[in-house]
């Protein structure tokens, strides 16, 4: 049987960076010792006012249907939100709820572009970016960063051509947690004018940056950025897939227009729970932050002095990469090693692209227990191998 050449450009990268994490969690299941430091999902409930309030919902019958874009309430809400992050001027018609900012990406890459064009993103990148971005049939270009990880600016220049529709980003990015500032944004919106290009700003982790605050171009270029966001980190509802963009009206047309054809709306219930997750915001992202901020600083003093690895401290986010170059094995050989000899699951670097392919991603975003013993056999497992190698 024959299949559309769509599902080539979905089948995404790095799958086998992932064989580990499914291993690691199939033994957890089965109730073997083995720490999980390979996914974003932080051992943190959601808040209890917003389990309530979806409870309450429930209970009141509101399981039936709603509008595509997202009931007016929960779009007005986003709207106020966004406009209080960004400073952007924002409307409930500015809005279109979605499940989750994975489905909002997907969502803006498939009405902004498609056969013939380019959209550049900068490597490393979250690891389905590739596939969703180039879904619609756009050509996914990878613009490279500097040793540090920032976006390379001089470099991103030289690859804006006539074929170019937009440039994405993540700012706290995943899995470097650099985000961008004001002149590396700069460079982008002159880009974005000059070449009439689109800009998505996949802002996800932003509550998680110091003081809930991070540099954006959406009130300034109003007209070309679009916006996304999310519930799932900020609140610790990452099973609840609610999230939203942000964009233009027009777009938001086009993007209401897709949904109905995809989801034909999403549960009343959890919209009225966003709502109230919206409204404790400040306290929520409060609480995130302080505990990704605790937990990365005793990873960081667990993995000192640890032979033959460097880590590379994140401005915000969930997680941390670790050069293991100096350990002779690549960042896949180096995840898959440790999880034989320690039963510790990390991510292999490659997933995430080029720049980051001696290195692994590490998350810290669990409990103090598991952040305390990973570290201790990832330590004693490049301590034998500084053993074995000497």
């Amino acid at each position: 049987m024959k299949f559309s050449p769509l599902v080539e450009r979905i089948g995404g990268e790095g799958a086998d960076a992932w064989l580990t994490h499914y291993d690691a969690s199939a033994a957890l299941e089965r109730g073997e010792d083995v720490i999980i430091l390979s996914v974003g999902d932080p051992d943190l409930e959601t808040p209890p006012a917003v389990v309530a309030k979806a409870i309450e919902r429930i209970q009141a019958g509101d399981t039936h249907y709603c509008p595509a874009a997202g009931r007016d309430a929960i779009r007005t809400t986003i709207a106020a939100f966004h406009e209080k992050r960004t400073g952007q001027s924002t409307r409930l018609e500015n809005v279109v709820y979605l499940s989750g900012a994975q489905n909002a990406l997907f969502v803006a890459s498939m009405c902004i572009a498609g056969p013939g064009d380019e959209i550049i993103s900068f490597d490393p990148m979250y690891p389905t970016y590739p596939a969703t971005l180039q879904a619609s049939g756009a050509r996914m270009i990878r613009a490279p960063t500097n040793g540090n990880f920032r976006p390379d600016v001089a470099a991103l220049a030289a690859l804006v051509n006539e074929h170019t529709r937009a440039i994405v980003w993540a700012t706290p990015n995943n899995p470097s947690g650099v985000i961008l500032n004001e002149s590396e944004l700069g460079v982008i919106g002159r880009l974005a004018e000059q070449h009439d290009l689109w800009l998505i700003s996949d802002e996800v982790y932003a509550g998680l940056a110091p003081g809930g605050h991070i540099p954006g171009l959406a009130a300034r270029i109003p007209e070309r950025v679009i916006t996304l966001g999310s519930l799932s980190k900020s609140h610790a509802m990452t099973g609840w897939r609610a999230g939203w963009l942000v964009g233009p009206r027009e777009l938001a047309a086009h993007a209401e227009a897709l949904v109905m054809c995809m989801l034909f709306g999403l549960p009343g219930f959890i919209q009225e729970a966003a709502i109230t997750a919206l409204s404790i915001a400040p306290e929520a992202e409060r609480r995130i932050r302080d505990y990704c901020e605790s937990r990365r600083a005793r990873m960081v003093s667990g993995l000192a002095e640890t032979p033959r690895i460097r880590c590379v401290v994140p401005e915000a986010g969930m997680f941390m990469l670790v050069d293991v170059r100096g350990t002779g094995l690549t960042g896949y050989e180096f995840m898959r090693e440790l999880y034989k000899s320690q039963r510790v699951s990390v991510l292999d670097g490659a997933a995430f692209g080029r720049e980051t392919g001696g290195f692994v991603r590490v998350c810290f975003a669990t409990d103090e227990g598991s952040v305390d013993e990973g570290c201790k056999r990832i330590r004693r497992f490049c301590t034998q191998l500084d053993d074995r190698q000497v």
